[in-house]
């Protein structure tokens, strides 16, 4: 649907369908991919040298760093904030900027949202509580690059818009970036909720990996953790 579809036969006259597909490339896509488990099935297949690249991999900083929630919503305003310049008509009726956008921006959500679902429990409550805050700033923050698309008063791609050539359907050149802001609005705030969902459910995960690691301690152990959190409180 998304390359195949509508929305890909399109993409290159309408600046709405060019956005969409673009967003889902971003968000859909590769969510739908991570739902298969793709580096735990990685890890169970591989052995010796090709297990040990692939935990390299992953736990490289770039890998963590896109693993961040907070970075997800932040990738996103950078690439709709393309739509807001010429790039994105350069983009468009380019046959190679159109296959850049097919094969970039999956692999960029594959890597924001990857680390996000494998690697669910290796935080501390506290980190994934400052996560949940932050997320929900986010909310607002990547909206404003579909706003803005929305009320421009002018096309901001500079493609100029060529009379009688396209289907008697086609909106105005004004009117198809206003429905591209109203969809990439709609979208980035729609693809806000699956992050704040990992995000409980991996805040759910590490507080019931920390109470069973209390649980284990002894009453000495437990009296000396807290002797020690009394002294450095009172440092």
């Amino acid at each position: 649907m998304v390359n195949l579809g509508f929305l890909g036969a399109y993409s290159t006259d309408l600046r709405w369908a060019f956005s969409t597909r673009t967003a889902l490339l971003l968000f859909v896509v590769p969510a739908l991919i991570a739902l298969g488990r793709p580096v735990t099935l990685a890890r169970r297949a591989l052995t010796g040298r090709g297990l040990q690249t692939l935990d390299r991999v992953m736990a490289s900083r770039p890998v963590r760093v896109l693993g961040n929630a907070v970075i997800a919503p932040l990738v996103a305003v950078a690439v709709f904030s393309i739509f807001l310049t010429p790039l994105s008509g350069i983009l468009r009726l380019s046959p190679v900027g159109q296959g850049a956008i097919t094969v970039l921006i999956p692999t960029i959500g594959l890597l924001l949202v990857l680390p996000l679902i494998e690697y669910s429990a290796h935080r501390s409550s506290f980190f994934v509580t400052v996560e949940f805050l932050l997320a929900f700033v986010e909310l607002v923050i990547d909206a404003i690059p579909g706003i803005v698309i929305r009320l421009s008063g002018s096309v901001l791609d500079k493609v100029p818009e060529i009379a009688g050539v396209h289907p008697f359907w086609f909106p105005s050149a004004m009117r198809d970036q206003q429905l591209s802001g109203d969809l990439l609005w709609f979208i980035a705030e729609l693809a806000d909720i699956p992050v704040l969902i990992i995000l409980f459910v991996r805040w759910s995960r590490v507080d019931r990996k920390e109470a069973r690691s209390f649980d284990d301690l002894s009453d000495e152990e437990m009296d000396a953790l807290t002797q020690e959190h009394l002294r450095s409180r009172r440092q």
